[in-house]
């Protein structure tokens, strides 16, 4: 299964989970690859975070206005770009790329404003990382996976 595959099943997974409240492990299935499951559970454990830089960037729209489809192409688009480490890979995606990827997403399955509602809230927040890096520590993208959620995996 290509990358992009991998993404849209992260997607759709966090979406189901999302509007069910049933578990991811449950909306990916049993044979989800790596890659979409450690997208998925990432973006799910820091959707907080993830929505609130969402809800910085989206100008007159509260995260819950926001399409659970929209907003789940957004969480996992950011994962890729504030996370990179957080899903495996030999080479993590570009900022561009993750967000030509959600743009891709948002064009095949979501409305015709979403397209360009997605690029505009993700440019925002790259050039926003790009002007205010974060603070430097020995590891500003994030801590490491933890045991119990590397079990999930």
């Amino acid at each position: 299964m290509r990358r992009s595959e991998q993404r849209q099943a992260a997607v759709f997974a966090l979406y189901q989970y999302d509007l069910t409240g049933q578990s991811l492990t449950d909306t990916l299935g049993r044979d989800a690859p790596l890659f979409s499951r450690a997208l998925a559970h990432a973006a799910a454990d820091r959707a907080p975070e993830l929505d609130e830089v969402i809800s910085r960037h989206a100008r007159g729209w509260t995260i819950d206005r926001i399409q659970p489809l929209e907003r789940s192409i957004l969480r996992v688009a950011l994962i890729e770009m504030l996370h990179p480490d957080v899903a495996p890979g030999d080479v993590p995606i570009s900022p561009e790329g993750a967000i030509d990827e959600a743009v891709q997403s948002a064009k095949t399955f979501c409305g015709s404003d979403a397209p360009g509602f997605v690029n505009g809230i993700l440019a925002a927040v790259l050039r926003d990382v790009r002007e205010n890096p974060p603070a430097t520590d020995n590891d500003a993208s994030g801590p490491p996976v933890a045991a119990e959620e590397e079990d999930r995996l």
